[in-house]
């Protein structure tokens, strides 16, 4: 299985960030009360952000529309029903679907008069899609 890095490697046009420290991930996390799953520490330790053929995924960087924690609590607030132990990976501006994955990694999808659903079983998995 790919790691997350490998998957948006192969991404063409890949834009990616440099990376963030440890300790801006952990201020994150506990800003969000939660544990980012090993995956997405390793994409945040790696890129920071990252964008690929029309997919932005959210990351630690100071513009708010891609920000997990700033993305992560305007969506809690208008989807109140999904569990507080999830963050936001991309909004996708299409119908309101909203990415979100757990600390164990799962990626799950929500949307208007939907109840939460789950995608696939990790990042790496949902950025090869």
């Amino acid at each position: 299985m790919a790691t997350i890095i490998d998957a948006l490697k192969s991404k063409m046009n890949l834009l990616a960030g440099e990376g963030v420290s440890e300790t801006m991930i952990t201020e994150a996390e506990k800003t969000l009360n939660l544990s980012f799953s090993s995956e997405y520490k390793e994409y945040l330790k790696t890129y920071g952000i990252a964008a690929y053929g029309g997919h932005e995924l959210t990351g630690i960087t100071r513009s708010s529309h891609v920000n997990v924690v700033d993305v992560t609590k305007d969506e809690r607030e208008r989807n109140p029903d999904v569990p507080a132990d999830l963050y936001v990976i991309e909004e996708t501006d299409v119908e309101e679907i909203v990415i979100w994955q757990s600390g164990d990694g799962k990626i799950f999808y929500s949307g208007p008069n939907q109840k939460l659903t789950h995608l696939c079983n990790s990042l790496s998995e949902y950025v090869s899609k």
